[in-house]
């Protein structure tokens, strides 16, 4: 027997178990994640993953993996979304869609959850380390073997579909194809093993044999404990049976003392005292050595096993590998199916020649205004849902449902077993609070918002209401930014199209931030130098409250300098948020500023959360005070601190927004129209296509018909033409006969011209004779002539000679002088000599 004494762990890659010990707790990770995040000075991107909650965000992404090793993984990818180069990520990418369309055609089986990653760990570690197997370690990798014959058969089965799935799904599963599954092991686990993990009794001829002699024993023993407590005549006392290490006692309670011999294990007030009867010791030791040599038989089949799994050590670390990265792939396509997302079109700009390398991407309906025109796009994220926000709002949801079913669950059970009567009413009272709660949080559900900015921009100035959406439009770039650099669908509509960023830079800090890091406002110009320093001409930068926590005129003065450093170095991408009015004209100087500002519903004096786009936003406070009761006189008093200047520039965006309202009014008009026009126009090639359709159908059917009276009339033509022809030798064959016979009755001599009278009588004699030879009389019997007899033909008005009879068809062939008739019977007539008087 074999065993290694050294941990092979060392020998294999890191890619396999991703920490020295194989697998650190989830904890540990996330410690060391945050800990990491928190250096800001050191890493002014890893302190932007923190401001944007992205840890929140990979620990819902690996929720979805099925194995604790998978889920470790997940996250641990995820988290080093900075080191992740542009051919990476597309790669990640075509990987998650994989997962997509593999899911989406095998259903359920690629459910993970049911693999035990830790025991199989601990498997590899015990047999690479020289130690025994455990029953459920052994379980645990023929789980593994299983499952993954199983995602071989799933796989193979969705690639034979097309073309297309073969050509995604080969560079995700091809070293999972071609990994081996050893059946012979499974079967030689599965022989010894059962599924709770104990070792069978076929295991050996051994271990059967001594199990069997425990059994004895133990039922000797049980019978002799039984025995014993009946024959105790002690009524103040309780006696019953127990097991003090592995040895059959007697426990009593009670005042008196035991009636029978023993030893005692254990005594105590409350708990009694343990007593070994002295009849039992010997059983007890003969059952102490059976159960040895049961552990030791049971030791020996695992280690017989143990020889065999260390022989397939390395395909086991195999499957293992492939399967924790399938589980890494397959937890983001499940997140991305979750929350509905879209497979973005990443694209990495062309900065070689000054220009952006872009893909055009039609326009689509936004949720605040209409269909845009059509132009090249910068970034185009249409209905994008903060991810967090959409989590909690559907996992808030879920459990309300929960909640629900639960508590119908328990009122129809309280009324089938009639309890609690009383307390019925107070339970359907919480009941459609509950529902009430489900039909509100179906209401409100989380408000997309629409980012669409165009190729020329490279400064986007927001501004808007407290509490309007804009800090969380800022972290919703962010983290779609970073969901597509990882390889996750981006929670928003179709098209999706967003650039690949080396890094997102992020200074957010108000009191409406998710994760409540408030910063002081030397905090934000520590932060944003850092950024400044370290942003290249591919990263992302967001700036949130851009010059606040200062002197107004100072800050705002402070903000636009700082933006347009951020234009200048070149930067692919800066965001920024500002309650400052003198932030919004950066637009009119500067072609690289573009202007956006939050809508707010001045009616209902709440904000909508929708982005209006090239539109700066006004100042609402004096309006909103005046609506809200303030004394009239504040508000003149207000209105006329604020200046003209103010006035008129509110009064400016007021029209301006006004215009733009009007012209999106216009435009929807317009494209109504050009909807109809598209319409008609296609309806218009439609009927004019039925008529060319019809009038070739027409001109073949007319065609076709006058082709079948032409056939008809050449064959009528043909049947005359015979039919004259045959009337025509009928005719002359007639005109013959009769010839023929003029010519025979000419040949007759004629009488002496002495004897008129004689001569007379003999020219009437000869002429009843010639009609006598002429006319025949027709056969009345009907009979059936026969070849040489002489018939009448009707139908020829002349005698014919038969030459071929055929009985069997009732036809007979005649000869009409040089003609050849084939008739039918009933068309002659049988002539006889008439018998003369």
């Amino acid at each position: 027997m074999i065993r290694l004494s050294a941990n092979l762990s060392p020998f294999y890659p890191s890619s396999v178990f991703p920490s020295a010990s194989l697998f650190r707790s989830r904890r540990v990770l996330r410690l060391r994640a945050l800990a990491v995040a928190d250096s800001a000075s050191a890493s002014p991107s890893a302190r932007s993953l923190r401001l944007l909650e992205w840890g929140k965000v990979c620990r819902a992404v690996a929720s979805f993996a099925g194995t604790a090793h998978g889920r470790e993984a997940t996250e641990k990818q995820l988290w080093g979304v900075e080191d992740v180069s542009y051919e990476r990520s597309r790669r990640l990418l075509r990987e998650t869609e994989a997962a997509v369309r593999l899911l989406g055609s095998s259903g359920g089986s690629l459910d993970f959850s049911g693999l035990d990653t830790v025991a199989v760990e601990s498997a590899i570690n015990r047999v690479s380390g020289g130690s025994v197997i455990k029953g459920q370690e052994a379980m645990a990798v023929v789980s593994l073997m299983l499952f993954v014959e199983s995602l071989q058969v799933t796989i193979k089965a969705a690639m034979k579909q097309d073309e297309d799935t073969h050509n995604l799904l080969m560079p995700l599963t091809e070293t999972i194809l071609d990994a081996v599954v050893n059946k012979s092991l499974v079967k030689s686990i599965q022989d010894i093993i059962d599924d709770d993990g104990s070792v069978k009794d076929t295991a050996s001829p051994e271990l059967r044999r001594y199990r069997d002699q425990v059994q004895v024993l133990e039922s000797r023993l049980c019978h002799l404990m039984d025995k014993l407590i009946r024959n105790a005549d002690n009524e103040s006392s309780l006696s019953e049976v127990s097991i003090v290490n592995g040895r059959c006692c007697i426990k009593v309670t009670g005042n008196k003392s035991s009636n029978f011999d023993g030893l005692l294990l254990s005594s105590g007030s409350d708990a009694g005292s343990m007593i070994e009867p002295i009849v039992a010791v010997p059983l007890n030791d003969e059952l102490q050595g059976a159960r040895a040599l049961v552990a030791r038989a049971e030791l020996d089949a695992l280690s017989k096993l143990t020889d065999k799994i260390l022989l397939e050590l390395d395909n086991i670390l195999i499957l293992m590998q492939e399967t924790i990265t399938l589980d890494k792939v397959t937890a983001r396509a499940k997140y991305s199916i979750a929350y509905d997302g879209t497979l973005p079109d990443l694209y990495l700009p062309n900065f070689e020649h000054g220009t952006v390398n872009t893909s055009k991407v039609r326009p689509v309906s936004m949720t605040s205004s209409a269909q845009l025109p059509k132009r090249p796009w910068k970034l185009f994220i249409p209905n994008a849902y903060h991810p967090l926000l959409l989590q909690q709002h559907q996992e808030n949801l879920r459990r309300t449902k929960k909640d629900v079913a639960s508590a119908t669950s328990e009122i129809r059970r309280r009324r089938i077993y009639g309890q609690d009567i009383a307390e019925e009413d107070q339970l359907a009272s919480d009941l459609d609070s509950m529902k009430n709660r489900v039909s509100e949080l179906e209401r409100n559900h989380p408000i997309p918002v629409d980012f669409m900015i165009a190729e020329e921009t490279t400064v986007l100035v927001i501004t808007g209401p407290n509490t309007g959406g804009k800090t969380i439009s800022l972290k919703t770039v962010g983290l779609a930014s970073l969901m597509a650099k990882i390889g996750l669908y981006i929670l928003a509509s179709e098209p999706v199209k967003i650039p690949w960023f080396d890094a997102v830079y992020a200074d957010i800090g108000d009191e409406q931030s998710l994760t409540q890091s408030l910063s002081t406002f030397s905090g934000h110009l520590k932060q944003i130098g850092a950024i400044r320093a370290q942003s290249t001409s591919q990263s992302l930068v967001l700036l949130d409250e851009v010059g606040a926590g200062t002197n107004p005129l100072e800050g705002a003065a402070l903000g636009m300098s700082l933006l347009e450093s951020f234009a200048e170095a070149g930067s692919f991408l800066t965001l920024a948020t500002t309650h400052h009015g003198e932030l919004k004209t950066l637009k009119y100087s500067n072609d690289s500023f573009e202007n956006a500002c939050v809508e707010f519903d001045e009616e209902n004096l709440k904000p909508t959360f929708r982005i209006l786009w090239g539109i700066p936003g006004r100042s609402n406070a004096i309006n909103i005070a005046e609506r809200l009761g303030l004394p009239l006189d504040i508000i003149g008093s207000a209105r006329q601190l604020l200046g003209t200047a103010g006035a008129e520039i509110n009064a400016l965006i007021m029209d301006m927004e006004k215009f733009k309202q009007e012209y999106h009014e216009q435009l929807q008009q317009a494209q109504h129209y050009l909807m109809q026009s598209k319409e008609l126009h296609n309806n218009l090639e439609v009927a004019q296509k039925n008529i060319v359709d019809h009038t070739t159908a027409q001109r073949k059917r007319k065609s076709r018909v006058v082709s079948e009276y032409a056939v008809m009339a050449r064959s009528i033509i043909h049947k005359k033409v015979q039919l004259f022809r045959e009337s025509a030798i009928a005719q002359r064959v007639l005109e013959e006969e009769k010839a023929a016979e003029k010519a025979k009755l000419e040949r007759v001599k004629v009488p002496e011209p002495s004897s008129t009278s004689a001569l007379k009588k003999a020219q009437n004699t000869n002429s009843s004779m010639a009609a006598e030879a002429i006319d025949n009389i027709i056969d009345e019997d009907g009979g059936i002539p026969e070849v040489g007899d002489l018939v009448y033909v009707p139908k020829l008005k002349n005698q014919a000679t038969v030459i071929k009879i055929d009985a069997s068809r009732n036809e007979v062939q005649v000869q009409a002088g040089m003609m050849k008739l084939k008739l039918k019977l009933k068309d002659v007539k049988i002539q006889k000599q008439r018998t003369s008087r």
